[in-house]
Parts: C-alpha cells; sequence; structure tokens
C-alpha cells in the first residue's frame, strides 16, 4: 500500500497550463476524489500520476519513490476509465485475466485472482460470456475487476460511472465506496458530479483551471468553503449568492443587497468588522432558506419578501425558485407541507447561523 504526493507539479500543453503547481498529498489507504467543472485539470493530474503524461515541471511520489521517470506498467497503480475498453472477442474472464498474462503471471495465481474479483464485484456468473452480453453496469464492473486483479498500490478511475444511467450510477458508487472498505487501499477517483464526490470521498480536492482551490472533508467544504467557486460548486442546488454592502456600525450591522437587508448576528459581525462599508457576497444555501410557517425552532432567522417564479416538488421538499426585488433571484429547499404558486408573494426566511460571506473582489470567504 502507498499514498502518493504531488510536490508542485505543472502539466503544459504549449502555451496551455493545464496543472499549475499542484502540491497534493494523499494518504495511504485514503479514497480522495479530485472534483471540478470540465477543463479544470483533474484528468490531467490523473493521467500524470499514471505516467500516461509527462510532467513538466515538478515531482510525482508513489509511496517514498519517485515516479517521474518510471514506465506506467512499473508504478504499481491499476486505472479504470470512463469507457470501459474491453476487448469485445474475449469473454469476462479473458478480459480480466489480460494484463496478468501478458506479465506471465502463473495460471493458478491468475485463476485465483479472477476468480476473487469476480466474487467481490459479484460478477462470477458472467465469467464465460462476452461483453456484448452484459448490461452497461456489468461491463463497468469487469472493467473494475481487470483493474482489481492488478493487486496495485494505488487504484486510479476517471470518471467510471459517466457512461451509466441514474441509478446504476448510484448502485455502482455505493459498491465502489465498499469495495475500497474492503481491500483497504489508495483510491483516487476524479469527476465532474460534486454528489459523487460528496458521498463517496475521504476527502475532496477542487480545482479550477488547473489550480488547486481547497483540499478537505465533504463537510468541512460544505461548511467552510474558502471560496466563492467551491461554495457554489459544492451542494446541489447551489448555493444563491447575492452581492451586497455592510452597513451600519459594530453594534448593529447589515448585508444590504438593495433587494433586502439582513442584520448580522453578533457572532458574525464581529469576524467581519474589518470589512464595514465594503462590498461583499452574501452566499445562502437552497436549505438554509425556510417557510415561517415550518420554521425549526433552533433557526435564528431572518425574513425576506420575495415572488415565487416556479416550484418543483419533489417528494420530500420543494425547490422554490424566487426573485426578492427586480433582480435578485434565489432558489429554497423548501418543506413540502408549504403550499406556494407561481407570481405569489411570500415570505421566507434565511437562517443567519448558516450565512456566507465573501470579498467581492479576492472572492475569499471571510467567516
Amino acid at each position: 500500500m502507498a499514498g502518493v504526493t504531488y510536490d508542485n507539479v505543472t502539466k503544459k500543453y504549449g502555451d496551455v497550463t493545464a496543472l499549475k503547481n499542484l502540491s497534493l498529498e494523499i494518504y495511504d489507504r485514503e479514497f480522495l476524489v479530485l472534483v471540478g467543472p470540465s477543463g479544470c485539470g483533474k484528468s490531467t493530474a490523473l493521467r500524470c500520476l499514471a505516467g500516461l503524461e509527462e510532467i513538466t515541471e515538478g515531482e510525482i511520489r508513489i509511496g517514498d519513490r519517485v515516479v517521474n521517470d518510471v514506465p506506467p506498467k512499473d508504478r504499481d497503480i491499476a486505472m479504470v476509465f470512463q469507457s470501459y475498453a474491453l476487448y469485445p472477442h474475449m469473454s469476462v474472464y479473458d478480459n480480466m485475466a489480460f494484463g496478468l498474462k501478458l506479465r506471465k503471471t502463473p495460471k493458478d495465481e491468475i485463476n485465483r485472482r479472477v476468480h476473487e474479483a469476480a466474487q467481490i464485484l459479484g460478477i462470477e456468473p458472467y465469467l464465460d460470456r462476452k461483453p456484448k452480453a452484459l448490461s452497461g453496469g456489468q461491463r463497468q464492473r469487469v472493467a473494475l475487476g481487470r483493474a482489481l486483479v492488478r493487486e496495485p498500490s494505488v487504484f486510479l478511475l476517471d470518471e467510471p460511472l459517466s457512461n451509466l444511467d441514474a441509478k446504476l450510477r448510484v448502485q455502482t458508487r455505493a459498491e465502489i465506496t465498499k469495495l475500497h472498505k474492503k481491500l483497504a487501499t489508495t483510491f483516487i477517483y476524479v469527476t465532474h458530479d460534486q454528489v459523487e464526490a460528496m458521498t463517496m470521498a475521504d476527502r475532496i480536492a477542487v480545482m479550477k483551471d488547473g489550480v488547486l482551490q481547497q483540499v478537505a472533508s465533504p463537510q468541512e467544504l460544505y461548511d467552510h468553503p474558502v471560496n466563492l467557486f467551491v461554495a457554489g460548486f459544492i451542494g446541489s442546488p447551489a448555493m444563491n449568492f447575492f452581492n451586497g454592502t455592510l452597513t451600519g456600525d459594530a453594534n448593529e450591522m447589515y448585508v444590504d443587497t438593495g433587494a433586502f437587508r439582513l442584520r448580522l448576528s453578533d457572532e458574525t459581525a464581529k469576524k467581519v468588522n474589518a470589512y464595514l462599508g465594503k462590498s461583499v457576497v452574501l452566499g445562502v444555501r437552497p436549505e438554509d432558506v425556510h417557510s415561517p410557517e415550518f420554521l425549526p425552532t433552533d433557526v435564528l432567522g431572518a425574513a425576506i419578501h420575495a415572488r415565487v417564479e416556479l416550484t418543483e416538488m419533489m417528494g420530500s421538499e420543494i425547490y422554490v425558485y424566487m426573485v426578492a426585488g427586480e433582480d435578485q433571484n434565489f432558489i429554497g429547499r423548501i418543506d413540502p407541507r408549504a403550499k406556494y404558486t407561481m407570481g405569489q408573494e411570500v415570505e421566507v426566511v434565511f437562517n443567519l447561523d448558516s450565512i456566507h460571506l465573501f470579498d467581492q473582489d479576492t472572492e475569499k470567504a471571510l467567516l
């Protein structure tokens, strides 16, 4: 088993910098998820670790070994891609065994590993089938099994669930998480889906434009994003943002957005006293927007007026799309017992204990 270290790794394609001074330590046996929008550098980081891309600057270590110049086959890693990349003319067994045969692994050992991996992944009944006779979820498990038989120090998974339907994605991500616990091996997983990241990861590394933004546990990222980008990326639906100004004084401070004015709690006001009179961005998660009628007893709330533009019934909650003032659009995840109709003028309550404030210029968190 081994951890992985990126030490000031830069990767350039001509004038384009895909990775910029990436420094990241991934612990032994950790499940780390690299997440970010398309083009942020997450897959490039994985490919550099696998040896499929040559880095421009810096150092990559697997355990204590620098692997910059080590061929991919000697890095003791196994990679699962978005595409299953199975050989259509081979059986499931032969697909899983192919890499071991190339390495001239003894037949008995190949047989043991293939059957062991197939049992773990629940695909033993399909070992004699060809890939075309399998469902998408079964093919993805074969691709996982092919990596599993290698018994590597590090598993690399590059958006392996992208080709599955919604139900299979949920099922397969649970299987991968269980697999990680069972194998106790380092997993590095790339996705643009922040729900996958939140549900699977021990820690999440959020990337944007080749630059690492924040590394933390899912809960830490959710509760304490370091900047506007991370705050907007983590959470579904995304956090609501309102441009505003801090007004008042140290004893009574407000965020004035033009459409509404919120008085800050005394605790929050103390933390942002130095920004009084400056432009800020107020962040409020949809789940911190409540109906006054069904306000939880422990919420310190502030009411604002808004107009309902659209509602979406989700069963356990309603997504209510609203506008405050002329153009301050936001979403609330509201108790399903509340009744809202399009065009209705309503009052909703923001949870003041859970608001976020960001510097409008630097986009850094102030709380």
